[in-house]
């Protein structure tokens, strides 16, 4: 046993887990690839400044950050976001319009361990830039359903619940929450399915809302969109979202998602630059953490960037998919995917053996060879138990006539064959 552990909320990938890894990330590049995204990608340790300035100082008690041998103050980047404002900063305005791209970074958060939180995942980010039409907001959800449509999941798995922070600024005005006390009542109402009513009521009436107007607050949770609608008559801006809603989820439920999402005002985000549309996914059963969340963050670039840019996003971590890919019995198994395993009986057919090894491989077959020649049987006995489908033996007699005996492991049927014919699938 090492006396080298990994560092808490740190993994190994064994190939078990890495057949896992490689799962979920096949199934977001595939996803990137269908919905015409570009790949970028950015350096893992950035200016400790950019996250300060985007989430405020706060947040440098998730962050493993440090001054580097330089004097700079330095951060492993613990979301993407930032590095993508940055980099594209000024050269949007010279970009064609919108930019999709996307990224499958590993962040890194200073965070206490729980079920589906470490300190390190990986994140499919995706994110279209310069786009305003309610539209791009219906196929970035799309885009974040079908991975986990692709992966097997349905509609039965999982649910995106989505609100509008536009719906919610609006109504909290119009029950009189300042601008100032706005951030705590998104809070609240960001908590209200986890801290108790009066919890909840109190921490409204901290910030100036008496009772009866607190529990008005609260009731906005549990409202369907025609119902929000409804209750805020003569509220232009309500009305105005509560449209564009009405579009988002028709286009949804054409793209093949409409049983897929639902509105839910109970979904804020905690992140506060987001500025409309929001959403998180869940499992149904609420047995996990938000799976994936995002939504439209309009200003981010103007605040990063000095560039007036609409923008929407969203991040996708390993961890809790992984742990919801396992509870249902989806999760990929390690398993080595040999073609053959070629024997030489003798040292005398090393050469021939090997030459049929670089021929096989050089026509995209996977194969591998004992790397010490003899004891036939024992080699049999190891290509069977190495997942190959056959095993192919060179002798002696073989390497002077050119030919190869290929015996296949699953009925233990034997033939004598030519690579060629072998390659062909002819014998």
């Amino acid at each position: 046993m090492s006396k080298h552990a990994s560092l808490p909320g740190f993994r190994d990938f064994h190939p078990e887990e890495m057949a896992r890894r490689t799962q979920v990330m096949s199934a977001w590049r595939e996803v990137a690839r269908r919905y015409g995204f570009e790949e970028y990608d950015g350096p893992p340790l950035e200016s400790l400044e950019l996250y300060i300035e985007k989430s405020g100082p706060e947040i440098v008690n998730q962050l493993f950050n440090f001054t580097d041998k330089g004097g700079r103050d330095v951060a492993l980047r613990p979301e993407m976001t930032p590095t993508l404002v940055r980099m594209l900063g000024t050269k949007i305005k010279g970009m064609p319009r919108p930019v999709r791209w996307y990224s499958t970074p590993q962040l890194f958060r200073y965070e206490k361990q729980q079920r589906g939180r470490l300190r390190e995942h990986f994140q499919l980010n995706m994110d279209i830039i310069g786009e305003e039409s309610v539209l791009s907001d219906a196929d970035l959800l799309a885009s974040a359903l079908d991975v986990l449509r692709i992966l097997g999941l349905t509609a039965a798995d999982v649910v995106a619940r989505v609100s509008d922070r536009r719906l919610l600024h609006a109504a909290l005005v119009e029950l009189g929450v300042t601008e100032e006390s706005m951030a705590i009542a998104y809070n609240v109402i960001d908590k209200v399915e986890r801290d108790p009513r009066e919890l909840c009521l109190a921490r409204l009436g901290e910030i100036g809302l008496d009772r009866d107007r607190a529990g008005k607050a609260l009731s906005l949770t549990d409202m369907t969109l025609d119902q929000f609608a409804a209750a805020h008559p003569g509220n232009e801006v309500i009305a105005k979202v509560a449209d564009d809603l009405r579009v988002y989820f028709a286009a949804l439920a054409s793209l093949g998602f409409g049983d897929w999402a639902t509105f839910d005002m109970k979904i804020v985000r905690g992140l506060a630059y987001y500025t409309g549309i929001v959403f998180e996914i869940f499992d149904r059963k609420g047995e996990l953490r938000a799976i994936c969340g995002g939504g439209r963050y309009d200003r981010l670039f103007s605040a990063l960037a000095g560039v007036d840019v609409p923008a929407l996003g969203f991040g996708f971590g390993d961890v809790v998919l992984g742990e919801l890919l396992k509870d249902r019995g989806l999760a990929a198994t390690a398993s080595r995917q040999l073609d053959a395993v070629v024997v030489a009986v003798d040292d005398s057919s090393r050469e021939a053996a090997l030459q049929t090894v670089a021929r096989l491989r050089g026509a995209g077959r996977a194969v591998i060879f004992p790397y010490r020649t003899g004891a036939v049987g024992k080699a049999l006995k190891a290509a069977s138990s190495s997942g190959a489908r056959d095993a192919i033996m060179i002798g002696p007699d073989e390497a002077a006539r050119g030919v190869m005996k290929v015996k296949r492991l699953a009925d233990g049927s034997e033939r004598e064959t030519t690579v060629e014919e072998y390659l062909a699938g002819t014998t």
